[in-house]
């Protein structure tokens, strides 16, 4: 439900898409309709000391999953799981979020039967859920099963994207080969590993502790799903028909070679998410594709797989989004440690996490803070020199967040 009161927030510096300017921000009905107008009545919030900016949009985080199994192989319920991953997002300033839901072969949190759980989950709790929830139908590619779902969930309420993955495919690489040079994935001569091979065995043995199977029947499992993969081709060629009939985001993920890029942006995938090496950055952008690194690679100052770096992506021109991926705080953490690296200015670098994910998901609505845009705002403190912290959170105008501090 939108915010019908009228509120303005004075004294802030505003994160406007080409300046930081101080200047009042109003907003009604959902919508701002006012920057610099009267009070005319409205409540006033007083943002002195703070920055006002748009509330990210995060076009990829799996950071649910911790609130479902928050142990390895123990589940908890998804309802409570999600209304808790709901105020996880509001408190980190995240007004729209794409979960990246995995729709695997594998039994377990990555199944279809949990996906299905989930976006049920999300369709009950609409109403009560304060920012706005959707899901990245992040599909393994391998798993025929899920077909079904991903037509069920692009006819709902809320339109998912659709990621393409194999991780299968890697699954079954030959470890001579790194993960960033692999080849293209339905390459007649792909590296795969025998399933005669010892390290075959041992790989499926860490894999089945995460499945909560034996490694024996993750053995069977897998050798009998490596066997659809000359059907494979054609799954995705139904699902992104799909996709594309529905005018819904796609995206394929970890991409290792500039032909899997074209391959997947021929059937509308449009995206490229967390390209692997250079070469397909470079492939991407020549051919204007959206690209997507991590927020905590930038954050951290670098890839956990010992990939390519976000913040070199972003000196170079080869990112437009930056992703909570597996850690809603790295959104606005990974913009202070860019900023302090001076890899570039504030303004340049906010649209990396709201105006550019609202334009490569098609939400025209939000993103920037103009008149006639979604009141998704965060107020941000920021010391200097030290260490940015959400303080509202605002969605469609609603507060869906605030916090204050010991010392106010």
């Amino acid at each position: 439900m939108q915010q019908q009161t009228a509120v303005i927030i004075e004294g802030a510096t505003v994160v406007f898409a080409d300046r930081l300017a101080p200047a009042s921000v109003r907003f009604e009905g959902g919508a701002i309709t006012a920057i610099d107008g009267a009070r005319d009545g409205a409540e006033v919030i007083d943002g002195r000391g703070h920055l006002l900016a748009p509330a990210f949009v995060d076009i990829h985080g799996d950071a649910f999953e911790r609130q479902i199994m928050p142990r390895p192989g123990t589940m908890l319920p998804v309802v409570p799981a999600l209304l808790e991953t709901d105020r996880q997002l509001a408190a980190n300033g995240i007004a729209t979020a794409y979960h990246a839901l995995t729709l695997s072969w594998e039994p377990g949190l990555r199944s279809v039967d949990n996906g299905r759980a989930v976006v049920a989950g999300l369709d009950q709790l609409a109403p009560r859920l304060t920012v706005d929830n959707r899901v990245q139908l992040r599909w393994e590619t391998f798993c025929f099963e899920a077909i079904d779902l991903i037509r069920q969930a692009l006819a709902g309420p809320r339109l998912p994207s659709i990621a393409f993955n194999d991780h299968t495919s890697m699954l079954l690489l030959d470890p001579s080969v790194t993960l960033q040079e692999r080849p293209f994935e339905l390459d007649p001569a792909y590296p795969a590993l025998s399933p005669d091979n010892p390290v075959f065995a041992d790989k499926m043995a860490e894999r089945g502790k995460r499945a909560k199977i034996p490694a024996a029947e993750m053995v069977s499992l897998t050798r009998s799903i490596w066997e659809r993969r000359p059907q494979v081709q054609a799954a995705i060629d139904e699902v992104a028909a799909l996709g594309r009939a529905a005018g819904a985001p796609m995206l394929s993920h970890d991409d290792s070679q500039v032909e899997t890029r074209d391959f997947y942006r021929t059937r509308g995938a449009r995206i490229s998410e967390f390209p692997m090496n250079r070469r397909v950055a470079q492939a991407a952008r020549e051919a204007g594709d959206f690209i997507v690194f991590g927020a905590p690679n930038a954050t951290r100052g670098g890839s956990h797989l010992a990939s390519i770096g976000a913040a070199d992506m972003i000196r170079e021109g080869l990112c437009d989004i930056l992703a909570s991926d597996y850690y809603y705080p790295a959104m606005l953490l990974g913009l202070a440690r860019l900023l302090a690296d001076g890899v570039a200015p504030l303004t340049d670098l906010w649209p990396l996490v709201s105006a550019n994910p609202a334009r490569a998901s098609g939400l025209t609505d939000r993103g920037v803070i103009e008149v006639g845009r979604r009141a998704d705002l965060l107020l941000v403190e920021w010391p200097e020199g030290g260490v940015p912290s959400v303080r509202r959170t605002f969605v469609e105008g609603r507060e869906a967040y605030r916090a204050v501090s010991a010392g106010s």
